[in-house]
């Protein structure tokens, strides 16, 4: 039987020498050093599926593939699994709340 709802919003953590890309910086002019630096995305596979699939050059996004650390199933797992749209919104309104607590964040 499937799912009614299969997708989810994922986090990835970011290793800190992604601060030495301009546009990465640019994107985050407020965040703090001491906080981390994440991608935020949302997907239909499993957050695993999804990370390893930007660490194998799949639809990746730079930054993960060449900077992922981990998930970071601590921030996302409590909203997943979701419809398509929710989690399109989910996506944002995550980034956005990230950003705003002083983190350092890339949204696909």
């Amino acid at each position: 039987m499937a799912r009614p709802h299969h997708h989810s919003v994922y986090v990835v953590e970011l290793h800190k020498d992604v601060l030495y890309d301009r546009r990465f910086v640019a994107a985050n002019p407020r965040f703090d050093r001491f906080l981390p630096c994440v991608y935020v995305g949302a997907t239909g596979l499993t957050p695993e599926q999804r990370f390893a699939n930007h660490k194998a050059g799949r639809q990746a996004n730079r930054f993960v593939r060449a900077h992922g650390l981990r998930l970071m199933p601590e921030v996302y797992a409590v909203f997943n699994p979701m419809p398509y749209r929710a989690a399109l919104q989910m996506e944002v309104e995550l980034a956005q709340d990230l950003r705003d607590r002083g983190w350092a964040v890339w949204q696909g």
